[in-house]
């Protein structure tokens, strides 16, 4: 007796699993669009920057703490380094941005303008910075100015 409900169960099957399976490639391309992301935005280089960047900081700030640089900059690694966050942050961009999209950041940082861009912002950064302390600087008197005025104000006793 030849049972005519199993081919449809396997069909049945054999849709969900290759559902299941189109899923899972549909992932797996979203995730490593997001790893090309990175490695062209020189991500991990960026976050051993930053760790860095905080290790001096905090050196700075804490002389004493220059004996035990060492555990420091092991503690920053385990917490903020790139291996701490990496699965962390590709799980954010994968919820923040669709595979096309990362697709089309990866076209642009690929490109000779995406490259120069990634080159030459941490320069406009630096500069921006600068000149924005620049005119803070320049210009802090008028905020001294301001703060002795209500000093003053607050002083006065309020007439009737």
């Amino acid at each position: 007796m030849v049972n005519l409900k199993m081919p449809g169960y396997l069909v049945i099957v054999l849709l969900a699993t290759t559902g299941q399976s189109a899923a899972l490639a549909d992932e797996a391309s979203h995730r490593l669009a997001v790893e090309k992301l990175f490695e062209l935005t020189a991500m991990q280089q960026k976050i051993d920057e930053s760790v860095t960047s905080v290790l001096a900081l905090q050196l700075a700030q804490s002389p004493e703490l220059q004996s035990h640089q060492e555990e420091v900059r092991d503690f920053l690694e385990r917490y903020i380094g790139w291996d701490s966050l990496k699965e962390a942050m590709i799980e954010m961009y994968l919820q923040e941005f669709t595979e096309q999209e990362l697709n089309e950041m990866n076209a642009f940082y690929g490109s000779p303008t995406g490259r120069k861009v990634i080159e030459r912002l941490p320069v406009l950064v630096e500069k921006r910075n600068r000149l924005a302390m620049q005119r803070l600087q320049e210009n802090i008197g008028e905020l001294q100015d301001a703060i002795n005025t209500r000093r003053e104000q607050q002083k006065q006793p309020v007439q009737p």
